[in-house]
This record gives structure tokens, C-alpha cells and sequence, in this order.
């Protein structure tokens, strides 16, 4: 990287383009998830590797619901394993494990993992890994808003307000979003957060998407002026 000072502290990944990949090659969608999972092993390891405190990834929306049954399934085994899997890693790389989003509807099994690796890694103190989970940002905002009024009735919601109910509140706002496939566009995907974003859109289909494609997006933001709204 030529400027190491201006690396992001939070970089948000749309993770798109597994259906696709898959089925270039003649392979079950799933099969295209599988490659994913290597992918978000890249980049956890060059967040570590460069001392990006924030990394959230969009892994499941409430739209995707909306899928084939046999998918859905497929995908809850698959992050199951990889929790299982990847646990001893994450201790061993000093990373923190956050799930955001409504978790309520997903099978009790995964629930408890995910809960599981919540409190094993709770006390990392590097890199935060963020799975945002049966989220959307219209979701988000909305539910902010219902527990402010419920909490603080007859006060006005200010934008200050809002940030501290959202299911963000523990994180800083994206500095960095990717979206990978080519499509541009951000998906009903932390609306409120990314107001003043740098977005990063590519080509490369989220299984190819590995170490040299991350450093390309994070150069690119090193280069980026940021002004929010200021002259």
C-alpha cells in the first residue's frame, strides 16, 4: 500500500456473485457459497495483516428468505461449519466476533454457535469481525425508530439519537463499502450508515474475490479525498 495512513477502519464487503460463479462452472449454488467462505478467510487475514480494526460482511438480508428452501438450509449448514472450524483461528488472530441483525428466526442449533463464538472471542482486542444476519437497512432504521419511541415517549428523534439504536451503535460507520459481481447498488444495506461512504464496485464475482482484489479496493480508497460535504 503506498499510504498506509489512510487504510479505512471499517470496510463493509456486499458479498455477491456465488450463484453466478457456480454456475459458470456447471455447479450447484451452493457449491459457489463453499468458495465464499475462502474468500472471507482472505480478507479476514489481510484485515489482521494491516490492522483494519472494523470488517462487516452482508451474508444473509430478510429478502433472501425468498429463496429456495434447499439453499437456505444449505447456507445455515455451511456458516455452522465454518464457525466450527474457523474459532481456533480467530483466537489465534486476536479477532472479534459480532452478529448483527435479527437472529430470532434462524435454527436453534446455529443460534447457539453463534452465541457461542460471540463470548469466546468477546475479549479480542484486534481486528472485529462484523456477519450481518437477517438485515436489511429498512429493517434497521425502523426498528431503531419503534424502540426510541418506546423508551422515550413525547422526545423527538434526532439524528443523534437515531445512531444509538441501531444495531450498529456498538460500531463505527463504514469508511469503505465493496460490492464484488458488477452490480451497483447497495441493496437495502445500511442505509442510514453509509451517508458518507466511499463505495468500491468490481467486476469479480465474490469466490474470486481474495488478497490482491482487497489491496486493489483499498488503494483505490487511499486515493480518495473525503470532504463530507465541506469544501
Amino acid at each position: 500500500m503506498e499510504q498506509m495512513s489512510k487504510l479505512p477502519t471499517h470496510v463493509s464487503i456486499i458479498m455477491d456473485g456465488n450463484g453466478r460463479w457456480a454456475k459458470r462452472l456447471g455447479k450447484d449454488r451452493l457449491e459457489g457459497h463453499k468458495e465464499g467462505v475462502e474468500s472471507v478467510r482472505a480478507c479476514i487475514e489481510l484485515c489482521v495483516e494491516l490492522k483494519i480494526k472494523y470488517l462487516s460482511i452482508f451474508a444473509f438480508s430478510t429478502e433472501n428468505w425468498g429463496r429456495p428452501t434447499s439453499e437456505i438450509e444449505g447456507l445455515w449448514a455451511l456458516m455452522l461449519k465454518a464457525l466450527r472450524a474457523e474459532l481456533k483461528t480467530l483466537m489465534k488472530n486476536d479477532v472479534r466476533l459480532l452478529f448483527l441483525g435479527d437472529i430470532s428466526q434462524l435454527r436453534e442449533e446455529l443460534r447457539a454457535e453463534i452465541e457461542h463464538c460471540k463470548g469466546e472471542t468477546a475479549q479480542n482486542k484486534g481486528t472485529t469481525l462484523i456477519v450481518m444476519l437477517n438485515y436489511s437497512g429498512k429493517w434497521d432504521i425502523v426498528q431503531a425508530a419503534n424502540r426510541f419511541i418506546k423508551e422515550n415517549p413525547g422526545k423527538q428523534l434526532t439524528p443523534e439519537e437515531m445512531d444509538k439504536y441501531l444495531v450498529t451503535a456498538q460500531i463505527p460507520e463504514p469508511d469503505l463499502l465493496i460490492r464484488t459481481s458488477g452490480e451497483q447498488r447497495i441493496s437495502n444495506y445500511m442505509l442510514w450508515q453509509s451517508a458518507y461512504t466511499e463505495f468500491y464496485f468490481t467486476e469479480t464475482l465474490w469466490p474470486d474475490f481474495r488478497k490482491n482484489e482487497f489491496r486493489l479496493a483499498l488503494d483505490a480508497f487511499s486515493h480518495r479525498e473525503r470532504r463530507y460535504g465541506k469544501v
